[in-house]
């Protein structure tokens, strides 16, 4: 059953690192990396053999760059002299991290820099400021083994390992133990970055969330990439622990995890039928969203693809040590089935393994050739109404639209993630229970007015009552910056008169031009829905 999930559950790409032996402060500068001294990548040009491969990486081949050179960042002095030397000259930069932004914020026709932080990805122990260092270029499977295999720890990231943390991290990052342990930004201490002052001078900064520059460090608790500046590397170390030693520093990974697959057919799957089983996702989540609730580990996202693939999926994942797992795991299942006619779902029992092991396993990957796509989402405060519902049915029911690679995605959030305050990070959304993301994926370019079509229909359907986008309500907490939509920021598709601002940042987002106006006065670092300079 073909669903393209290729990027789902983590977000945008912007930059960085730092070098030691796992367990071990590290020997070298916070401001260079392995072997690497001060100085000046090179340029890499059109000609060039390097260049296709760099300005290929990004997974949305909708959108393909052709800036007039690439720098490969391996060191913070090489970002600081790389900057300079674009800011000199008057031209756009884009920073490229992971490559999974969704859109062309770095593919973009009037890129002329690209900043590539891909080899800029150490994962480290830092004594001076007794937090590990992470490379704001290491992508997720990178920085899970690194943690788990060096420290037994771990952060609350996404499911998606091929994700960079340079976007992941600034903006917001979220994933399987995030009901258990928050958002990824609950547990960043500060951020190293390369920013520009009002002279045009490139400098490094390191800004935490006790030091001069505090403000700088709330804006990358959220904000999303690409907004301040070149971010070179991620100082974790979760609030509260002292940083005394790197095993206290961040939460402790689960041993092992036990897991199930419910499998649906939509051959069988009515209207009436479908509502039901959706609305027994809602009903748990809504039930159980407490930082104290035995299911705090529970993380079940429901992929529901488009009736051309065949099925749709819920898979469920457990922390194997919490009280009575498996009854635990037997009563969610038992509750996903109540009142849905028979045929039941397929239960698939995965049993209980290794905590890594299965997140390297049930992982999103990448498609060998990347596909072209296009993506929607919303936060909710609770479960969508059934007439919701039946508007996403209709959307994945449409015979006329031909979506194997489409689906929309149900992912759990909340719990710990509602126990911080609103204005305590740029991350607004606060009491919340889950996140959609809407999604399409192809390969020809002749169809892409058909995806892009289908989506911007299903989404307006669905948020049809509140002018074609989620507007913060009762039900609805706008949308997350990780997964960007220019749509929201256009009168044809967003008719709420909500701006799209106040969608992904509520009410943070006056905080976030001041800090944008101090920090990028230029507007060096800018993008289709970057921060405007207050």
């Amino acid at each position: 059953m073909p669903v393209s999930r290729r990027g789902l559950l983590a977000g945008t790409a912007v930059a960085g690192a730092a070098l030691a032996v796992p367990g071990t402060a590290s020997a070298a500068s916070p401001s260079s990396g392995p072997g690497i001294g001060p100085g000046i990548s090179d340029k890499i040009l059109p000609d060039d053999a390097r260049y296709q491969d760099l300005v290929l990486r990004g997974t949305n081949r909708r959108f393909v760059g052709t800036p007039q050179y690439a720098r490969v960042i391996r060191s913070t002095a090489d970002a600081v002299a790389a900057v300079q030397e674009a800011v000199r000259s008057g031209k756009r930069i884009a920073v490229r991290g992971g490559g999974h932004c969704f859109e062309d914020f770095v593919d973009s026709s009037d890129i002329e820099v690209l900043l590539d932080m891909s080899t800029f990805d150490a994962v480290t122990w830092d004594q001076q400021y007794r937090a590990f260092s992470i490379g704001a270029g290491a992508v997720l499977e990178t920085v899970y083994k690194d943690l788990f295999y060096g420290w037994g720890v771990t952060v609350p990231a996404g499911g998606c390992l091929g994700v960079g943390v340079g976007g992941h991290f600034s903006g917001g990052g979220y994933g399987p133990l995030s009901r258990k342990f928050g958002s990824v930004v609950d547990h960043l201490y500060g951020v190293e970055i390369v920013v520009v002052d009002a002279r045009g001078r490139a400098r490094s900064v390191v800004a935490t969330r006790d030091n001069a520059h505090s403000d700088l460090w709330w804006a990358h608790t959220g904000g999303g990439g690409g907004n301040f500046g070149v971010v070179t590397r991620y100082l974790m170390r979760s609030a509260g622990p002292s940083g005394r030693t790197p095993a206290e520093s961040l939460p402790k990974a689960p041993a092992a995890l036990r897991s199930t697959v419910l499998v649906y057919d939509w051959k069988t799957t009515t209207q009436a039928g479908f509502t039901r089983i959706v609305r027994n996702w809602f009903d748990f989540y809504e039930q159980h969203n407490t930082a104290d609730s035995p299911y705090a580990t529970l993380y079940a996202p429901f992929i529901l693809a488009h009736t051309s693939a065949g099925g749709f999926l819920l898979s469920a994942q457990l922390d194997a040590a919490a009280p009575d797992s498996a009854g635990l795991m037997d009563a969610f299942n038992t509750a996903m089935m109540a009142g849905v006619p028979d045929p039941k779902p397929q239960v698939l029992d995965q049993g209980v393994g290794p905590f890594l092991h299965l997140t390297m396993q049930r992982s999103i990957e990448d498609t060998p050739n990347p596909q072209r796509g296009k993506y929607k989402a919303g936060y909710l405060r609770k479960g969508y109404s059934d007439q919701q519902i039946q508007a996403i049915y209709r959307g994945l029911t449409d015979s006329a639209y031909k979506g194997k690679g489409s689906s929309l995605l149900l992912v759990p959030y909340g719990g710990k993630v509602n126990t911080v305050p609103s204005n305590a990070t740029a991350s607004a959304q606060r009491n919340v229970m889950a996140k959609m993301v809407l999604a399409a994926g192809w390969d020809d370019a002749g169809e892409d007015k058909m995806h892009v079509d289908w989506l911007r229909k299903v989404y307006e359907e669905i948020y049809k009552d509140t002018g074609g986008v989620p507007v913060p309500n009762a039900v609805n907490a706008g949308s997350y910056i990780n997964y960007p939509d220019v749509d929201l920021a256009d009168p044809a598709h967003n008719k709420s008169g909500v701006p799209w601002h106040d969608l992904y940042y509520l009410g943070n987002y006056p905080r976030l031009q001041q800090v944008k106006a101090k920090w990028d006065p230029r507007n060096v670092f800018k993008h289709k829905l970057s921060i405007e300079p207050r």
